[in-house]
């Protein structure tokens, strides 16, 4: 059975996420879906491109990843559905597979024109039941891409979040805080070995840093300085500000049962500093 994923900004406290379901399900009842979150901040798109980037490599490259975050409903922005080594995506074209499709070394985009693969009547609202559900559905249940409608050679791109490294020092930023407060931040990905780390941008550059010590590394969020990145939250006292690498690879600023973004005050886009020295050993 072919996974078709969700992710929206809908919440689950009205109908919105159900109707969807049982549109998909009434085109493709053999589906299996999988709800990847409903929790996205309103209309915030980097945060959804974020959340999928994080999440599509844990899927088979056969997932139809269908994603709605779409402030733009009912304007020109174009309906897509875009096919890669990594799976289909189905959504606005608003940048939302932006980060996603810098992974990957080919793909190939559609606008969703064709009315036999929408509902018979699409609302200027809710395009999420209307033209996405149904369109992720009819891919699902072996839909060939180009049936949907014309290639799209432009899709929206979102500008990638702050990353500049120069001699020692990357340069990031606050990209979100998660429900337990930890600030998520640009700089990454973080690869650990022993008791040395790696940089690599996670957002299109290959560029590779030589390793740099874990525990000499400085860390600058606002006005607080912290030394060392930790492996765990354990290694620091209830209470106490670290540094660590999340499960997605990116420094992470954590409070050990607590909330960092409460504790600094911290902000999508607040300057975040990594200051790091080569492992000469």
């Amino acid at each position: 059975m072919t996974i078709l994923t969700l992710l929206t900004d809908f919440g689950t406290e009205d109908e919105y996420v159900g109707v969807m379901k049982g549109v998909i399900l009434s085109i493709a009842p053999d589906v299996r879906l999988v709800d990847l979150s409903h929790q996205v901040p309103p209309q915030d798109i980097r945060r959804a491109a974020l959340l999928l980037m994080n999440a599509v490599p844990y899927f088979p490259p056969d997932t139809v990843h269908l994603a709605v975050v779409d402030p733009g409903v009912g304007t020109e922005r174009r309906p897509v559905a875009v096919r890669t080594p990594a799976g289909t995506f189905v959504g606005p074209d608003n940048g939302l597979f932006s980060w996603v499709l810098a992974r990957v070394p080919e793909w190939t985009a559609v606008e969703i024109r064709e009315p036999a693969y929408r509902l018979p009547l699409v609302s200027s609202t809710f395009h999420g039941r209307d033209v996405f559900a149904p369109a992720a559905a009819h891919l699902a249940a072996g839909l060939p891409l180009e049936k949907l409608g014309p290639r799209v050679e432009d899709p929206v791109w979102l500008p990638p979040p702050r990353l500049e490294i120069s001699d020692f020092v990357a340069e990031g930023e606050v990209l979100y805080a998660d429900r337990f407060g930890n600030l998520v931040t640009s700089i990454g990905y973080l690869v650990r070995s022993e008791d040395t780390l790696a940089l690599k941008s996670a957002f299109g550059s290959q560029a590779v840093l030589p390793v740099f010590p874990a525990g000499d590394a400085g860390v600058v969020v606002g006005n607080v300085q912290l030394r060392g990145i930790r492996r765990t939250y354990g290694e620091a006292a209830v209470g106490e500000l670290l540094a660590l690498v999340g499960s997605s690879g990116f420094l992470e600023i954590a409070v050990r049962q607590g909330s960092a973004a409460a504790a600094l005050g911290a902000v999508p886009g607040t300057p975040v500093t990594l200051i790091f020295r080569l492992n000469r050993g």
